[in-house]
């Protein structure tokens, strides 16, 4: 929390979220903003419930078990608290997390992994779900490993955009739109594995980090350039008739002012990153929860997600680190 005192929007926000019904992924995310936000207290609990809900595979959190990679996004709050509880049950969980990543997980020939049970399809998500993990436990091999299939199948360079979903099974998109929240994952995904990964040690850290950050820097520009004159993002890129929505706002707010903060993107970015915040600090309604997002559960029409409430409180965190001394 900043030294200047509490921010009320951000308490009504993260209010909000904890109200919300979540599911594996979206208890990750919530995961990231507390660690973020230094509520640590908040973060052990979360961390319990998700040891709490492991599946005998490995998959942390999970509801219904339909998601390969979702659950992934729960590793680092896991993580964190075995570390300062020094909880061996936690370090097991993690380690059984990180298990199901490398190994039992199902996958295409190359190792890029699917993203749901019962098909054999690469999504876009998938990316922020896993590259974080894998960097955090040092596995820098498996997660350029992951980067590299997931773009291969689903990054367009002509647009600087990602496409959504990759059938393995017919070699082709299946779902080619760019979604506006899907790019917000991949420059999210990759503004937190930077961060976990810290000063490069050795010579191919750096490359992985080059790569990363130079890649991340290309669709965060792509993706600006589609942002709309009220400051928020069409639900699809390049789409005119796409509702306007505000989650990628704040996972593209997240990224830019990580970046900053991080040394991986100019100073120059700041303002913009700035700029997303204050749009979508303008949807929080007096309920906390933010509006028009790209609605859960379906994803598909405007209306609120956890998505949204945790990446505006991850952007403000973000904000904070940059800011300096006297923020958490």
């Amino acid at each position: 929390m900043a030294a200047s005192g509490p921010d009320p929007v951000r308490e009504r926000v993260l209010a909000a979220l904890l109200a919300l019904q979540r599911q594996s992924w979206e208890q990750g995310v919530l995961g990231h903003a507390l660690l973020d936000l230094g509520r640590h207290d908040l973060a052990a609990v979360l961390a319990v419930d998700a040891v709490a809900r492991q599946t005998p595979a490995g998959k942390l959190a999970e509801i219904e078990d339909v998601g390969i990679v979702n659950s992934a996004a729960n590793t680092e709050v896991v993580a964190r608290a075995a570390a300062r509880g020094g909880d061996p049950a936690l370090a097991a969980a993690v380690r059984r997390q990180l298990d199901w990543l490398r190994h039992g997980a199902p996958r295409a020939a190359d190792g890029t992994l699917f993203h749901l049970e019962g098909g054999r399809q690469v999504w876009v998500d998938t990316v922020y779900m896993v590259l974080p993990p894998l960097v955090a436990a040092g596995e820098l091999d498996a997660a350029a490993g992951q980067l590299a299939g997931h773009r291969r199948r689903l990054y367009d360079p002509g647009a600087g955009l990602w496409a959504h979903r990759w059938d393995e099974d017919r070699g082709a998109r299946v779902r080619a739109a760019y979604w506006a929240s899907g790019n917000g994952w991949v420059v999210a995904g990759i503004a937190r594995s930077l961060r976990l990964l810290g000063a490069p040690a050795t010579p191919p850290a750096a490359r992985f980090a080059a790569d990363c950050a130079g890649h991340a820097r290309a669709v965060i520009d792509a993706v600006l350039a589609h942002r709309a004159p009220s400051g928020l993002l069409p639900d699809v890129l390049g789409d005119p008739a796409s509702f306007e929505e505000v989650a990628a706002v704040g996972m593209v707010a997240y990224a830019v002012l990580s970046g900053v903060a991080d040394g991986w993107l100019p100073a120059s970015y700041a303002g913009v990153g700035r700029s997303l915040v204050g749009t979508a600090r303008r949807h929080v309604g007096p309920d906390g929860l933010l509006r028009p997002a790209c609605g859960a559960p379906r994803f598909d029409r405007p209306g609120t997600s956890a998505e949204a409430q945790a990446f505006f409180l991850l952007a403000t965190a973000a904000g904070d680190r940059l800011a300096g001394p006297g923020h958490v």
